[in-house]
C-alpha cells in the first residue's frame, strides 16, 4: 500500500471516530463541528469548497492538523452548504457564513479564541475579528486576500461559476491545479477529490456568485488582534504583494514570507508550522520544547570593488588608510539607519536589519555617500600642472557592491562573543553581493516583494543559479541614483 493510501485509510478511520456535534445559527442553519485536543482553542475557519468531514481524502491536510494540534484544542466546522452541515440553504454570503462561525464559538463554550484561515476564508475571519475584538485572541492568515478579484478577474470568476454548474469535476480539478499541478501531481489529484466531495457544483457556483462583490479591505485596519500573515513568495494565484498589503494595513500584524510557489500549505508546512508555534500559545504540559524564535531579518553584504589591486598598487600602509576610511563611512551609515554590524571581512561588511525598508534605505545611502566622496576626489586625481614631483598621492576612488536578502537566519554566538548569523539567507545574500558591480545594489525577489509600494525603483536583472542552491534566484537592481 502506498504512503498516501495508508495515510488516507488511517485518517478515514479517524474521521469516522470523530465526535461530530451540531449547532444552529441565528438564521436557523444547522452546522456540523468537532472539537479535538487539549489546550488553548484554535478555530479553523474553512474556505468555501472544503469540509473537515471529507479531509480523509487529503491525508497531507490531516498530517498538518495533527502537528498544529499539539498542545492546542482544534475546533473545525463545515460551512453552510458543505460537508455534514445543512446543504439546502439560500443565503451563503460572507455575512451568513460569519453566523456559522459565531454559532460554533458559542456552542463550543469558547469565550476567547485564536483563528486560523486561508484565502477565501479571510472574507469571514477578518470581519469577525474586526467586529468581536474581545473574542479574538490571535489571528493567523495563510494566502491572504481582501476580495475574490485578488484571485481572478470578474469574467474568470463568472466563467468558473458556469463551469461548476456544468462540470463540477473539471472545475474542482482546475482549482486544485493552481496549487502546483506540475510540482505536486498526486497531491492536487487528492485535493480535487476533496473539493468534489465537500460540496456540489451548484453550491460551488452559488458560493462564488454570493462572494463576488465582497471586499473586506475597509475592515483590515480595524483588526486589533495580533495577526500572523503567511504567504508564499512565488504564489501563482495570489501574489505576495496581496499578503504584504494586508499585513501593512493591520496595526498588529507580522508578515512572514514562505519559500515556494504552491498556495497549498500542506505541500510544505514546516516553515509555516515553525512560525505558528512561535506565534500561538500551547498547553504548557503538552508543548514541545522549541528553539528560540528566528525573526525575519534582512541581511546586507558590502564589498569594496578592486580592493586587492588597490592594495598591491598603494602598498600596505597607504592601502590600510584607504580601507579605514571605507570602514568609517560604512559604519556611520549603518548606525544612521539602524543596521547591526555582524562582522567585517577584510574589505567588506555583513549587517542585519529588522526592517527591509531600513535595509534598502541604508544600501542607497551607502552608495550615495561613496558617490559624493568620489565626486570630491575627482579633481585631486589629476594634479595641477607644475606640481612638485613629491606632491602627495591623490586619494583613491572607492566603489562598493551591495547584496540584500531577507529570511530567517540562524543566530549563534561567535568566537568573539558577538552574535553571528548563519544559514541559507546569509549565504544567498553574500552570493548576490558577489554578482554586483562596483556602485550597484542587487536584491533578491524576496526583498523586492517585501518593500513593494515603498517608493523604491527596481530593475529586473534576470535569474542566476547561486552556488549551493538548486533553484534559480531572480535578482533586482535598486536604482539609487534617482530621487
Amino acid at each position: 500500500m502506498s504512503e498516501a493510501r495508508r495515510l488516507g485509510a488511517r485518517y478515514n478511520r479517524r474521521t469516522m471516530e470523530r465526535e461530530v456535534r451540531y449547532c444552529t445559527t441565528e438564521d436557523g442553519v444547522r452546522i456540523a463541528y468537532c472539537v479535538e485536543g487539549e489546550g488553548p482553542p484554535l478555530v479553523i475557519v474553512p474556505a468555501v469548497f472544503v469540509a473537515f468531514s471529507c479531509d480523509h481524502l487529503f491525508p497531507e491536510r490531516q498530517e498538518f492538523l495533527r502537528a498544529l494540534a499539539r498542545g492546542r484544542r482544534i475546533v473545525q466546522y463545515d460551512g453552510r452548504g458543505s460537508g455534514l452541515s445543512q446543504r439546502d440553504v439560500d443565503d451563503v454570503s460572507a455575512a451568513a457564513r460569519m453566523l456559522d462561525l459565531k454559532a460554533v464559538v458559542h456552542a463550543a463554550g469558547l469565550r476567547r479564541v485564536s483563528i486560523f484561515t486561508n484565502a477565501i476564508g479571510c472574507l469571514v475571519a477578518i470581519p469577525y475579528a474586526a467586529a468581536y475584538p474581545r473574542r479574538v485572541d490571535r489571528l493567523i492568515i495563510y494566502s491572504a486576500l481582501e476580495r475574490l478579484p485578488d484571485l481572478s478577474d470578474r469574467a474568470g470568476l463568472l466563467g468558473f461559476a458556469e463551469l461548476a454548474r456544468a462540470r463540477w469535476d473539471i472545475a474542482t480539478q482546475a482549482i486544485a491545479d493552481l496549487s502546483g499541478r506540475e510540482e505536486y501531481p498526486e497531491t492536487v489529484q487528492r485535493v480535487a477529490e476533496w473539493y468534489r466531495q465537500s460540496t456540489t457544483g451548484e453550491m460551488g457556483a452559488r458560493f462564488v456568485l454570493a462572494l463576488l462583490d465582497e471586499d473586506v479591505s475597509p475592515l483590515v485596519p480595524r483588526v486589533a488582534a495580533p495577526t500572523l500573515v503567511l504567504h508564499r513568495v512565488d504564489n501563482r494565484s495570489l501574489p505576495i504583494e496581496v499578503g504584504r498589503r494586508i499585513a501593512m494595513a493591520m496595526p498588529n500584524a507580522t508578515f512572514v514570507p514562505l519559500p515556494g510557489i504552491a498556495d497549498l500549505l500542506e505541500t510544505d508546512p514546516r516553515a509555516a508550522l515553525e512560525a505558528i508555534d512561535r506565534f500561538l500559545p500551547k498547553q504548557p504540559e503538552t508543548a514541545e520544547p522549541s528553539a528560540p524564535p528566528a525573526p525575519v531579518r534582512t541581511v546586507l553584504f558590502t564589498d569594496l570593488a578592486g580592493s586587492t589591486l588597490m592594495m598591491q598598487r598603494l602598498g600596505d600602509e597607504r592601502g590600510r588608510e584607504v580601507l579605514r576610511e571605507h570602514e568609517r563611512m560604512t559604519r556611520e551609515v549603518l548606525r544612521e539607519h539602524g543596521g547591526t554590524e555582524v562582522k567585517t571581512m577584510g574589505d567588506g561588511f555583513m549587517a542585519s536589519f529588522g526592517s527591509v525598508t531600513k535595509a534598502v534605505e541604508c544600501a542607497i545611502a551607502l552608495q550615495r555617500a561613496f558617490a559624493e566622496r568620489n565626486a570630491g576626489v575627482g579633481a585631486a586625481l589629476a594634479p595641477p600642472q607644475g606640481a612638485a614631483s613629491g606632491a602627495p598621492t591623490p586619494p583613491e576612488s572607492l566603489h562598493i557592491r551591495i547584496g540584500l536578502n531577507a529570511g530567517e537566519p540562524i543566530e549563534e554566538e561567535g568566537p568573539d562573543g558577538r552574535a553571528d548569523l548563519f544559514g541559507a539567507t546569509v549565504i544567498l545574500a553574500a552570493r548576490i553581493a558577489a554578482m554586483a558591480d562596483g556602485g550597484e545594489v542587487l536584491a533578491s525577489d524576496v526583498v523586492r516583494g517585501l518593500c513593494a509600494g515603498k517608493g523604491f525603483l527596481f530593475a529586473d536583472r534576470g535569474e542566476f543559479v547561486a552556488k549551493g542552491f538548486e533553484e534559480p534566484v531572480r535578482l533586482f537592481e535598486v536604482n539609487w541614483r534617482t530621487g
